[in-house]
């Protein structure tokens, strides 16, 4: 028998060379580059997707239209966000992941600029429209390059980081937009975001260290829909996807036309103090943390319902006249919106015994459909029915939502664990 290997002078066999890791981990420089990088793109991503909640009430007077006509900069976007977001995993396995996230949020940046100039309310949704197309790219692509290139025992830190960023920015997002509207206009608030997306993608430009173990893959269309069909025959996953929607829905309604109701009288209050109100998102970064521990020890399917229980409450609390009973609102609202979406999106992620991404992908897409369709329709409510038009619709919303989160109670868990 003949053996290859090799033997020294010496007698003794050479050793055999260590294999290097080259992941990124806590501690090192280039995991202080990601994190800030990806840091404060998640912050612009949803800074420039959401800076037009509170400009609603201006974009109504600029442009002479309607609450649930204005609604539309924000929802066209979701929407168009939603099915774009589909494909720009697939794009970045042939692009890599760094190229489309950079690409992303520079297009991004470009077309919140060039709304701040625009005179006509069709060319503003044109390019709120792009806008969903361009921002796709990165909250669909973060994750990936995060567990590609982060060494296990630091990727939770660094994922919690850019998850982290995502809620703040949404939240930045609205407050800047509506300080900068008080004390200038709202093609000033624009323009200003547009800037913050600019220095967020020079951050990735020179602070994003490049794929080092990334592979490149053609996409193949007809696996991608075939994984996709094969989703709706489990028994819980596409419930779960329409939890994701009403979630939404729910939410985005409130958030979306609360403005109008208080910068009228008898509130009057000014932009500055409408988006200083959603500072209670804060609440909900830590009510997301802090449910999913209970989940983690009590199971998704005995804590679900209590969340969209505590979204029922906020969501009543809001019908109140009293402003600080509103502003509490809101914030149970907020604290039980992201413990409900915490434990969906997660629940979809161990429901999936395969295709994961795919599975997660759906979720994200049914959850900004949500906010797309559900959020336009809650104008209709405004327009027709006043404040009260809108708490019932958001109550029905979040009332659907708590008889599927009772449904899936009596879900058998799957062979990856419910």
């Amino acid at each position: 028998m003949v053996h290859s290997l090799e033997v020294l002078v010496d007698g003794s066999s050479p050793v055999a060379p260590a294999v290097v890791d080259r992941r990124i981990r806590h501690g090192t420089a280039a995991f202080r580059r990601t994190n800030l990088a990806l840091f404060s793109s998640g912050f612009a991503t949803f800074g420039l997707l959401y800076c037009v909640q509170p400009l609603m009430p201006d974009f109504s007077r600029a442009f002479g239209v309607d609450a649930a006509t204005s609604s539309l900069s924000l929802s066209l976007t979701t929407g168009v966000l939603a099915v774009a977001m589909l494909f720009a995993g697939a794009i970045s396995d042939a692009w890599g992941r760094k190229p489309v996230m950079l690409a992303s949020l520079l297009g991004s940046s470009v077309l919140v600029l060039l709304t701040a100039t625009v005179h006509g309310w069709w060319t503003l949704l044109v390019l709120r429209t792009l806008l969903g197309v361009t921002l796709a790219g990165l909250p669909a692509v973060a994750m990936t390059y995060l567990s590609e290139e982060v060494h296990g025992e630091s990727l939770g830190f660094a994922m919690g980081l850019y998850i982290g960023g995502n809620a703040i920015g949404g939240m930045g997002g609205r407050l800047i937009s509506g300080f900068a509207a008080d004390h200038g206009s709202w093609r000033f608030a624009l323009a200003l975001i547009g800037m913050l997306g600019l220095l967020a993608a020079a951050l990735v430009a020179k602070g994003l260290p490049p794929s080092l173990h990334f592979v490149k893959r053609r996409a193949h269309p007809r696996a991608l829909l075939s994984s996709f069909g094969s989703l709706w025959k489990d028994k819980g996953l596409p419930w779960l996807f329409a939890e994701g929607f009403l979630l939404m829905g729910a939410f985005v309604t409130i958030y979306n036309y609360v403005s109008f109701r208080l910068l009228a009288p008898p509130y009057s209050l000014s932009q500055s103090h409408v988006g200083a109100i959603f500072m209670v998102y804060l609440v909900g970064v830590v009510g997301s943390a802090w449910i999913g521990s209970i989940a983690d020890r009590l199971g998704r399917r005995r804590v679900l319902w209590a969340t969209l229980t505590i979204m029922l409450a906020g969501v009543i609390l809001t019908a109140s006249t009293s402003l600080w009973v509103i502003v509490g609102g809101i914030a149970v609202l907020t604290f039980g919106f992201f413990g409900g979406h915490s434990i969906a999106s997660s629940w979809v992620g161990k429901r999936a015994a395969f295709a994961r991404a795919h599975a997660s992908s759906f979720y994200l897409f049914s959850y900004y459909m949500g906010s797309s369709v559900a959020g336009s329709l809650g104008g209709l409510a405004w327009t027709h029915g006043g404040w009260n038009g809108v708490v019932c619709y958001a109550a029905a919303l979040v009332v659907a939502g708590l008889a599927i989160a009772l449904r899936l109670r009596g879900l058998t868990p799957s062979a990856s664990a419910s």
